[in-house]
This record gives C-alpha cells, sequence and structure tokens, in this order.
C-alpha cells in the first residue's frame, strides 16, 4: 500500500470516528456551531508523512581527521531526543488528545437526521418565482398552424374512417335482390350493421343496369354468393384512399407551464425566560430548538427565524441572546403568542410562507392562560406546525399543566404536538416527535 492509499485510509477512518449524530445533539457542545456550518467533534487521526534527521541532531560516523570512528556519538545528546511522549522540555505530556472537527452544513445535517430518524420531510413551495415553459402536454382547440397536432388529427380520422367503411360492391349486390327499393336496401344494412346513408345508395341505385336489377331471388342468395371484404382487407388490397378529417378534431400542442416555487419557512422560537426556568431547563431548550433550526435550515430555500423570549411579557430578540436571557418575572405564555401572530401577520403571510411555532418553558403559566388564551391564539394563527417542548429535568412539578392541557385541548388538531423533555437523553425522540407530526394539509 502506498502513501497515497495511506492517506486515503485514514481520512476515511477519521470520517468514521466523528462522533455519532443522536450522541452530538444530546451532550455535544452545539455553541461551537453556527447557523451555516455545523461542527461535530472527532477523534485526530495523524496522517502518515516522511520525517528527515536534521545535520545537527547527532548519529553515527566514519571518517578521518578528527571526523568518528565507526560506533563513536556525534554530540551530546539534546534533551527531548529519543522515543517516548515527553514535551519539548522532557517532560511527560500532560496534555489530553488532540480534536479536530467534521463539518456539514445544514442540507447535510437534515440528510443525516433524516436517515438517523427515519424522517423524510418534504418542504411545500408557496412564493411562485418563476414561470417555465415545459413539454408540449397541453392542447386546445386553437393555435398557430405550427402547432396542430396532426398525429392526433390523423388518429381520429382513421378511427372515424374505419367506423364508416362498408363494402360497396355488396352493397351494390344488394339492390339486385328481386323485389328491393332503396328503402328496404338501407334497413337491411341497418340489420347488418353496415353504416352506409340512404342518399348514398339512392345515387347508386340509379345506376344499377335495369337488367341486373333481378340477379338475387333473395338476400340469402346473394350473401352465399359474393363475398363480402372486411374493412382491413380493402385497406391492404387498395391503401387509403381517403381520410374523413373533420375541423372539430383539430388539436394545437402548448407547452405546459410549470410554475417554480421557493420553498420559503420562517420558524418563530418561543422561550419561557421567567425566573422558573433555570440553568437546566434552558439548556435542554437549547438542545432541542438548535438541531430543529439546522434541519428546516437545510431542507428549505429560505429560512427565517423569529426568537421570543417571555415572561409575563414578551419580546424579540437576536438568536444570540435567546437561550441565554433569564428574567426574574412571572409567567404568561399567552403574550408570546399574541406578539407571534403579529409579526406573523405583518411579515409573513401565511399564502406565501411555510411556518412553524415552536415554543418550550417548564409548563407553568399564569392561572388559566392556557384555556383561556393560548389555545384559541394557536387556532388562530395557521403553520405547518406547533410544538409546545416542557423541559422538567427530574419529572414535571404538579403546577407544571400547560403542556398537558394544550395536549388535550388541540390532540384532534394534526398540526399540533407536545414533546416532554426531561433530560438530555430524551431531545431526540422530542425532535423525532415533533419533525414526524407536521400536517399534510
Amino acid at each position: 500500500m502506498g502513501l497515497r492509499e495511506d492517506v486515503e485510509r485514514f481520512r476515511e477512518i477519521g470520517e468514521e470516528r466523528r462522533e455519532d449524530l443522536k450522541e452530538f445533539i444530546s451532550y455535544g457542545n452545539l455553541g461551537g456551531s453556527g447557523p451555516d456550518s455545523i461542527k461535530i467533534p472527532i477523534k485526530v487521526v495523524d496522517l502518515p508523512e516522511f520525517q528527515y534527521d536534521q545535520l545537527d541532531q547527532g548519529g553515527v560516523g566514519q571518517g578521518k581527521d578528527g571526523t568518528p570512528d565507526v560506533g563513536q556519538p556525534v554530540g551530546q545528546p539534546q534533551p527531548g531526543d529519543g522515543d517516548g511522549d515527553g514535551d519539548e522540555d522532557g517532560e511527560p505530556g500532560e496534555e489530553g488528545a488532540d480534536h479536530e472537527y467534521y463539518e456539514m452544513d445544514p442540507e447535510e445535517f437534515a440528510q443525516e437526521l433524516d436517515e438517523e430518524l427515519g424522517l423524510d420531510l418534504e418542504p411545500k413551495g408557496k412564493e411562485v418565482i418563476e414561470e417555465i415553459e415545459g413539454d408540449f402536454t397541453d392542447v386546445t382547440r386553437t393555435g398557430p398552424h405550427s402547432t396542430l397536432d396532426f398525429e392526433r388529427l390523423f388518429k381520429e380520422g382513421l378511427k372515424r374512417k374505419l367506423a364508416m367503411d362498408f363494402d360497396d360492391d355488396f352493397v351494390r349486390e344488394a339492390m339486385k335482390v328481386e323485389g328491393e327499393d332503396p328503402q328496404s336496401v338501407y334497413q337491411w344494412c341497418r340489420d347488418q350493421h353496415i353504416l352506409v346513408s340512404l342518399a348514398w345508395i339512392e345515387d347508386e341505385w340509379k345506376r344499377i343496369p335495369d337488367d341486373e336489377r333481378d340477379t338475387w331471388s333473395s338476400y340469402e342468395e346473394m350473401e352465399e354468393n359474393v363475398e363480402r371484404t372486411t374493412t382491413l382487407q380493402r385497406i391492404r388490397r387498395e391503401g387509403l384512399r381517403d381520410i374523413p378529417f373533420r375541423r372539430e378534431d383539430e388539436r394545437y400542442r402548448h407547452p405546459e407551464i410549470i410554475e417554480e416555487k421557493e420553498k420559503n419557512v420562517v420558524v418563530v422560537n418561543i422561550r419561557d425566560v421567567s425566573g422558573s426556568m433555570r440553568e437546566k431547563k434552558r439548556e435542554l431548550v437549547e438542545r432541542t430548538f438548535t438541531p430543529l433550526d439546522w434541519y428546516l435550515t437545510g431542507k428549505y430555500d429560505n429560512a427565517e427565524f423569529v426568537y421570543i423570549a417571555h415572561d409575563a411579557e414578551a419580546w424579540q430578540v437576536e438568536r444570540d441572546e435567546f437561550f441565554g436571557i433569564r428574567s426574574g418575572g412571572g409567567t404568561r405564555i399567552s403574550s408570546a403568542y399574541e406578539l407571534a401572530k403579529e409579526i406573523l401577520e405583518e411579515e409573513y403571510p401565511w399564502s406565501e410562507w411555510n411556518r412553524y411555532v415552536f415554543a418550550a418553558g417548564d409548563s407553568e403559566n399564569s392561572s388559566n392562560d392556557t384555556t383561556e388564551n393560548v389555545v384559541p391564539l394557536m387556532k388562530e394563527i395557521p403553520a405547518n406546525l406547533h410544538a409546545y417542548v416542557e423541559t422538567q429535568p427530574g419529572g414535571t412539578a404538579i403546577n407544571a399543566t400547560h403542556a398537558e392541557e394544550v395536549e388535550r385541548s388541540l390532540e384532534e388538531q394534526g398540526n399540533v404536538v407536545v414533546a416532554y423533555v426531561s433530560s438530555p437523553e430524551d431531545v431526540v425522540d422530542a425532535i423525532y416527535d415533533i419533525l414526524s407530526t407536521e400536517d399534510g394539509e
């Protein structure tokens, strides 16, 4: 195996030693990544390389005039010479193994999370950004002559030809039956399912010589003595002499108009920052919301994010502030939904934007605010998905009832999900529950 093959093999090993995606979401350093670049730790694997001895580091020589003989050391050993894992001062190394990062963009992150969790969210395009002409699959009754669908016209004419064709010689022989007239011959043709007009029979009747009018005593005798040819036999023998085209058969090809729609999404992240939201609860919110942001960024052409913090009041913040804010106030969750509704109606119309509204907290809320205000607001805000994430390390507190009330009130609504996160181990399951619950409508 050559050096090039060694390098490629070591790179493959490095990718294999990347931290597991689920483990990274639950326990990794999410703050080390940005919105467009996710950094997942990997153990550094030293790549193979050539190393050369320097001339002044000593060795074994051979020569004359002061040149060392074979086996005589050259120079005194210097600190750090020799084997071992010591540092440059000769002391044993104390630092841990180096780490680097496997970087992926949000699109790759979304693909890998789909594979990891068995998801496959199909983004919906809403805003039309371009109309293009596709294949000539549409037809109309009018159009430029150059777009006439002649193949269709010919087929329609041919079908009519086959339906109307009859053996005219056979019908002429029927006119020679004794005692018949044009009307009776026409009726006989109808009975025999021969599609011939009375006008044609009357016209041909005049051409029958008088001495041939009583050639046959009956239709049965005529049929026994005259062979009736099929349409296919006549076409093979004579070819197609004419096709009965009609104007109503004309169709003109037009290209299909394809609308290119941009897949826009706005994600509203709402977080309770009241005094009860201590550090462990805040961390669980960050571990749940951050991968959701990366995933939706990777899935959509254009993703925008709105961050709302609230205690008893709500205000919009930047992402950098969102996970660190802590307030000493009480809690009124409906204040955040009121602000979210206002922002969405003014800046992100439902006709043009996919919407996700994610809220998280410890489920503690002011009396009756959930049933009287939050639930009606969630019904009034159109969204692909509403989610509430309860973060209660160690289990739900007695007065933490918001999540249960939302779940009970909106369980029949297809675009609402409630997830419970009491430890980092629950984060991945919560993300799966949220992303697998999006309403298809």
